[in-house]
């Protein structure tokens, strides 16, 4: 049995029926080698039939059985154990699906069948006062007059029990309600069935985001939380589990509380959450977990390789008629998702708030509390305050509190005085009022949606200045940044605070993969290039009728993925135009428009889009590789737990989910990895290249770095110890960024690689301490014996460094 070490790295897998326990136990010899020391799986409970993620549970009692069972799970683990590997898990916490059919879900089911009174009735953040008793599903196509009208609705058995068949939904009615008449059977149901369309009239449950089939679960409950997380405990505590990745924390109503029940049933578990931190935060020290997955590791790394680009790229923003000011765009879009998207959640939030109002002694309106709720929500900067009901407020909470009424005050004076109510009533949580209450923890729930479908899913989807930097937890902005400096900042954080977190580079979540995003960077330093391919597209976009805003974004995706078949790029555009909600939405597609976008993907690569294409991303290719190497390299040495997402030890083009989940072609890992394992990177240490040598693919490279930095973190961890300092290397260059681990290893990585082939290394030298120093990557050795080591000497075959110091 492996033991429960905190990981030295991690390997995400995204199971699903077609990838399941079974075909993971294959790999684990392959991840073994690669060097990692735990997979890091996707869900692993009973979802949704068909699911490809496992975010939709139903039953939190079984361990999936399309993945293979529990039994599948306890060989995945004895197999990863036989090879000295442990497990970590995907947890969801914050909610459960609405499947169809609705049996699926036995708690629900009851719910549904018994209403209020159903023993799991507790499980589900319902607000049944605003349902008169009843839990609104907004399941229907029309309305339930023309519903009823139709033969869409009937009757039918299921196990012995009276049934309501709807397409694929399947509904218990109430026990002796049935009767010949379908209304008046309906009218006794402890459910309101309802059009989709009129969700935000008659919506009385919360959701994941605006996810209407995902149900909000109460693990805030003792009894909720040992019955959801009993399978998960049972699983760790016998060894099949050794940490776990919690979803969306920010979504239950107490964090702090959730993670110290988990610390305490645990023992003290790995525990790191899915938590965007924005630029500036941080994460509360009284969370009881290692620290967050990752995304802040994504801004760090590209912050320090991004070229200082920021006017060049604004004015050609702005010449297609883009946005010129991002924080505008972003306002704009939170505003659209308030008031389009979160309407039943601002509706039950002014309900609390009118409520804590009068109790307080003060006065507010209802529409009052709307307008104020809406713009306040608008106007939020991260996913969550850290307020806790019943405890003195923390400071952090509080000043994020107070900078959102002033801005949201300074943009609308005349709401100055709703606003000043509901500020101090979400700062009051000491309060014993249940409205009041009810109303911090809510209103801290709905900040998080907001934030990701505004900002995530709408400004990203906008704003396209540099789409390499609009990444979950990113900055778009960050075009002229501090450089190498910043990075170092995060660092010596995430050390002080975070040592074990993880740190990532691609996920599940994220717009691009680190590759596509590396390769824009690359772009970047390569402008004429860059306009030559968006004129193409112009012009295509032209002939086609699509405005050049969509067309600029067209031209970055492809400058990003190229080569990319049509169904791939197609299917992108189309997603990223509905979730711009600018000219098409996900409700009501605009179909004529979508259609001159597909003309647009189509024109794009059949005709002279492709040759420039062709011929600028291979211009571009000694800059690509240079920063896909840098990237990987510094993210996979940095403090932290380094995650590979699944492929991403090769270099992987893929686009937003579910892109990002093709399949892998792990034959073709394990091949490559055979390959290099006899003749490294086919030279022998000290050999010069000559012009007629044949390089190795950037795969070949990017996998042996990925596998020697693996290696090196599980083989030596006291190099990587949490205990051991994170020293930045002085070097007489802009174009490097270098730092050491633990005394001994050392990281050395090219920056704006374009500029330094223009002017070269010339003598430019890293700080390095004196001793004999061998880089893991190429076999070269080198001595130091005046703390100065020539840029041009080891950074020759490759343009990063992995140099290790002899211990004699």
């Amino acid at each position: 049995m492996a033991d429960r070490r905190v990981p030295t790295s991690t390997y995400r897998l995204q199971l699903h029926a077609g990838f399941g326990f079974s075909d993971a136990r294959a790999i684990v010899p392959y991840l073994s080698r690669l060097g990692v020391s735990h997979l890091y799986l996707s869900p692993v409970l009973q979802a949704t039939p068909g699911s490809m993620h496992g975010y939709d549970v139903v039953d939190h009692s079984r361990v999936s059985t399309q993945l293979g069972g529990g039994s599948g799970l306890v060989a995945l683990a004895e197999a990863a154990h036989e090879h000295s590997l442990g497990i970590i898990v995907d947890v969801v916490p914050n909610h459960m699906a609405i499947p169809a059919p609705e049996w699926l879900n036995p708690q629900l089911w009851d719910l549904l069948r018994r209403g209020p009174a159903s023993g799991t009735a507790h499980w589900f953040d319902v607000d049944w006062e605003y349902g008169d008793g009843r839990l609104s599903l907004p399941i229907l196509d029309r309305s339930l007059d023309e519903m009823l009208a139709s033969d869409e609705l009937t009757y039918s058995d299921r196990d012995g029990e009276n049934v309501l068949r709807y397409g694929d939904h399947v509904l218990p009615l109430a026990p002796g309600s049935r009767s010949e008449d379908l209304a008046a059977t309906l009218d006794r149901q402890h459910y309101a069935l309802c059009a989709w369309r009129e969700k935000d009239q008659v919506l009385n449950y919360r959701r994941f985001f605006d996810v209407d089939t995902l149900i909000a679960v109460r693990v805030e409950l003792d009894d909720v939380f040992e019955a959801t997380h009993a399978t998960l405990l049972d699983l760790h505590r016998r060894g099949v589990l050794d940490g776990f990745r919690i979803d969306h924390p920010d979504g239950l109503a107490d964090p702090q509380g959730y993670l110290e029940r988990l610390r305490d049933r645990t023992d003290g578990a790995w525990v790191v959450v899915e938590k965007i931190l924005e630029p500036g935060e941080h994460l509360p020290a009284s969370w009881a977990c290692a620290g967050t997955t990752g995304y802040d590791t994504i801004r760090a790394v590209q912050t320090a390789l991004v070229p200082a680009a920021g006017a060049e790229l604004d004015s050609r923003w702005q010449a297609v008629g883009g946005e010129p000011s991002y924080g505008r765009a972003e306002l704009g879009s939170k505003r659209l998702v308030v008031a389009g998207l979160f309407q039943a959640e601002v509706r039950r939030l002014a309900r609390s708030a009118v409520s804590a109002a009068a109790s307080a002694g003060d006065v507010l309106t209802a529409a009052g509390a709307r307008a104020a709720l809406t713009e306040m929500l608008a106007h939020v900067e991260v996913y969550r305050a850290y307020l806790r009901t019943g405890q003195v407020a923390d400071p952090q909470g509080l000043r994020q509190l107070a900078d959102l009424g002033r801005r949201t005050q300074q943009a609308r004076p005349d709401l100055a005085a709703p606003i000043a109510t509901l500020l101090r009533l979400l700062g009051d949580t000491t309060s014993d009022d249940p409205a009041t209450q009810d109303l911090v923890v809510r209103f801290q729930q709905v900040c998080g949606p907001v934030m990701a479908k505004g900002v995530e899913d709408t400004t990203y989807y906008r704003w396209h200045r540099m789409i390499g930097l609009n990444e979950v937890g990113g900055d778009p902005r960050a075009l002229d940044s501090p450089g190498p400096d910043a990075l170092h900042a995060w660092a010596d954080e995430q050390i002080s605070h975070h040592p074990v977190g993880l740190t990532g580079l691609s996920t599940h979540d994220t717009k691009r993969s680190e590759d596509v995003r590396a390769r824009l960077l690359a772009a970047v330093e390569n402008l004429h290039g860059w306009d030559r391919v968006s004129q193409a597209v112009q012009r295509e976009a032209a002939a086609c009728d699509v405005d050049a805003v969509t067309a600029y974004l067209a031209t970055q995706t492809l400058l990003g993925s190229w080569p990319i078949d049509i169904e791939r790029f197609e299917a992108y555009l189309q997603k990223a135009i509905r979730e711009a909600k600018l000219f098409t939405t996900w409700n009501d597609p605009n179909e004529r428009y979508e259609r001159r976008v597909a003309d647009l993907a189509r024109a794009c690569l059949a005709g002279p889009v492709a040759d420039v294409l062709t011929e600028v991303v291979a211009h571009n290719e000694p800059l690509t590789r240079a920063t896909v190497l840098a990237s990987k390299l510094l993210q996979l040495s940095l403090p932290g737990v380094p995650d590979v997402y699944q492929g991403t030890e090769l270099t992987a083009l893929a686009l937003v989910d579910p892109d990002n989940r093709r399949p892998v072609d792990y034959a073709r890992c394990q091949t490559l990895l055979d390959t290099l394992e006899r003749q490294g990177l086919g030279m022998q240490p000290g050999d010069a290249r000559t012009a007629d040598d044949m390089p190795p693919s950037l795969d070949a490279e990017k996998l042996w770095l990925v596998s020697r930095v693996l290696r090196l973190r599980r083989d030596h961890p006291e190099l990587f110890d949490a205990q051991v300092n994170y020293s930045p290397l002085r070097s007489t260059t802009p174009h490097l960024v270098a730092f050491l681990r633990g005394g001994r290893a050392a990281t050395l990585v090219t920056r704006c690689p374009g500029e330094l082939a223009r002017t070269g290394w010339g003598d430019a030298v890293v700080d390095l301490p004196v001793g004999e120093w061998t880089d893991l990557l190429t076999g070269v050795r080198h001595f130091v014996d005046d703390t100065n080591l020539r840029c041009a000497d080891v950074l020759t075959d490759l343009p990063v460094a992995l140099l290790v110091r002899d211990d004699g």
